[in-house]
Parts: C-alpha cells; structure tokens; sequence
C-alpha cells in the first residue's frame, strides 16, 4: 500500500498535467457591445478593430467556437473542443450590431451569441427590430439569449422597492424576458448575461429557477469549470483597455 502511494505521489510530480492534475480547458469570452466606425465611445469599437481582433486571433491560433459549445464543455457534457477555443459575444441589441457586425462575422464565418433584452428591441432608438435579430438568428451565425428584460440595476432596484415588489420585478427580468424572446424568435433560451455584471445568490437561484442553465458576468478570467454555473466570466472590450486585454487572452494569463 505504501509503495502505490509512493508511485502516485511521484508521478503527480514528475507529470504534473496527466490525469492526477486538473486539466480544465480554459475558454476565452469576448464581449462587444457597440460598433461605430466614426463616433468614439467607452464601448464603442470600430468595425476595422473588431474585424482586425478576429483576425488576430486566428492569426494566434484560436478556434472559433459557439458559445453553447463551451457551456456543453463547462458542465462537464463534453470533454474536448478543439484547439485554443474562443468565444464572441455581444450583449443589449445595438442596431450596429446588424449594420456593422454582421458582414463581418459572416464573411469570416465566425459564431456569435448576442444576449438580449427585449424593452429595447423594435422599442428603442439605435436598436434593432425583432425582423433584424430573425435575419440575425436565421443566418445559422448568431444564437439568441437571455440579458433580462430591461437591462436593469439590480442593486438599485432592491434598495428602492419593498421586498415583494422586488421579487416581482426580478420575475419580469428574468422570467418574462425569457418567454418574450423565446415567443418571438423561437427556440429556448437557457443562457443569460447578468447587466452591468450585477448578481448575488438569490438572483442566481432565481435564475436557475426560470430555466438558465448558465450566467456570465463581466471579469478578465478565462472561463473555466472552477466557476460556478452562474458566474462565468467574460473579457468585457473597452476602446482604451483593448491592447491590454488582447494581451491577456493571447498570453493566456
């Protein structure tokens, strides 16, 4: 018995990435929010940038993936993806994204996983139109989710309703959304992406409870099966941090 734990606690030394270490993959989640080729903001980025960080990442090696594949791999329902795996995503529902994004990720046959609230769509200046993301969805490029209904500030919300009221309205963000979205375009949404990166665990057990299977949040961390379900991060794109966080994800650090 001795001489087994022996020979395991040597190998664990010697072959320290084998079996008896963890190996979870690590998948970088790049979130977009606006795109505008003349007219600068914080989370505004030019098509050209936005075009030019896709092909970098090839250029690096990585590997397109959908985002439901790397939630398939994150709950552990797949053990392989294929080699350095990254993931784009764009959250809210800006009208850019239609106009700018998407002759590029269809000329580059890239996936994209836009995360949704739906007080805005065909409601709001500057968004898209419910016939927009159904052209979107219909191109097989873009996959469809949940980003609560009204883009929210939970901890706001909290501090300025009573306790019933506040559950109901979390209900409406995160139950309604859902059904809208899923009534509009079709198909189940089971992923969602938290506003502002806001979450506790009485919204992730609210969450679980409408039927997401899985929540991302804003932080520069590759994502990973150490998270839990419900707090996966994503590489948020800022204009003046771009350089820096490309830099991370290249490096893989």
């Amino acid at each position: 018995m001795r001489f087994i734990y022996f020979c395991i606690v040597v190998l664990t030394i010697l072959f320290p990435y084998t079996s008896f270490a963890n190996t979870s993959l690590n998948i970088p989640i790049i979130l977009y929010h606006n795109f505008n080729p003349t007219v600068p903001g914080s989370m505004t980025v030019t098509p050209q940038k936005f075009e030019a960080n896709l092909k970098l990442l090839k250029e690096h090696g990585f590997t397109f993936i959908s985002l439901k594949e790397a939630v398939e791999y994150l709950q552990g329902k797949r053990n392989t993806l294929p080699p350095k795996p990254v993931v784009v995503t764009a959250d809210d529902g800006w009208e850019s994204v239609y106009t700018y994004m998407y002759p590029i990720v269809k000329r580059l046959n890239i996936p994209v996983t836009l995360f949704i609230y739906p007080g805005s769509i065909s409601n709001e200046k500057n968004f898209m139109s419910w016939d927009q993301l159904k052209e979107l969805k219909g191109s097989g490029l873009f996959d469809i989710q949940g980003h609560t209904y009204s883009h929210p500030n939970f901890k706001i919300s909290k501090r300025k309703l009573s306790a019933s009221s506040y559950e109901q309205y979390v209900t409406k963000e995160l139950v309604i959304s859902k059904r809208i979205l899923e009534d509009k375009l079709g198909g189940k949404v089971t992923l969602l992406a938290w506003p502002f990166g806001i979450y506790n665990s009485y919204l992730e057990n609210e969450a679980e409870k409408a039927g997401y299977v899985m929540a991302f949040t804003i932080g520069y961390h590759t994502a990973n099966r150490s998270f839990k379900p419900m707090e996966q991060p994503r590489f948020m794109i800022v204009d003046n941090l771009m350089n820096q966080t490309f830099r991370i994800i290249l490096n893989g650090t």
